[in-house]
């Protein structure tokens, strides 16, 4: 699961466009722009601590002395140390974010559904736009098929493909 910039903003504009006109919050049309930022806000935020464990992931294995196959390891223990939740479960804290913001915001004037109706609204809004990392995935793998997954070629040719495919789509990691 990775947050672009630009699917950061759609999942924002879409989640308030959706609560919005699905009547589950009430925005005034001048604060819509506002409260679409209190929503990216919640994303970056998330990036940022993503970046920050990323980071001392890279040092740990640097101590350690790891080869790139114990990334995921280590970082599963670099999140756990610092309570930071990944996966689903960081959609999860995602989501319940937002949630606790529109009830506070002051660009939401009132908030009217309760929070599993909005909490399984926003989670297809988010998975929806995810998909497009898992759709970029499979469409590197498919294209080096004459490459044996694993190897140091086929890592290096991976991270080149997938990164096109990103540029390609409009998406900066």
């Amino acid at each position: 699961m990775k947050f672009y910039p630009k699917v950061i903003k759609a999942i924002a504009r879409d989640v308030i466009q959706k609560l919005t006109a699905d009547k589950d919050i009430e925005v005034e049309t001048l604060r819509i722009s506002a409260a679409e930022e209190d929503m990216e806000a919640i994303m970056r935020e998330y990036v940022a601590m993503e970046e920050r464990v990323n980071a001392a992931t890279r040092e740990a294995m640097e101590r350690r002395k790891c080869d790139a196959s114990k990334f995921a390891q280590v970082k599963r223990e670099m999140a756990d140390v610092r309570g930071f939740k990944a996966g689903d479960d960081g959609i999860d804290f995602i989501i319940n974010q937002m949630i606790e913001f529109l009830l506070v915001s002051r660009n939401v004037e009132e908030v009217f559904s309760d929070d599993p109706t909005m909490r399984r609204k926003i989670n297809l809004i988010i998975r929806k736009h995810l998909t497009m990392d898992e759709e970029i995935d499979r469409e590197a793998r498919g294209r080096l098929k004459h490459l044996q997954e694993g190897t140091t070629a086929w890592d290096i040719e991976y991270r080149k493909t997938v990164e096109q495919l990103r540029r390609a789509k409009g998406l900066f990691s």
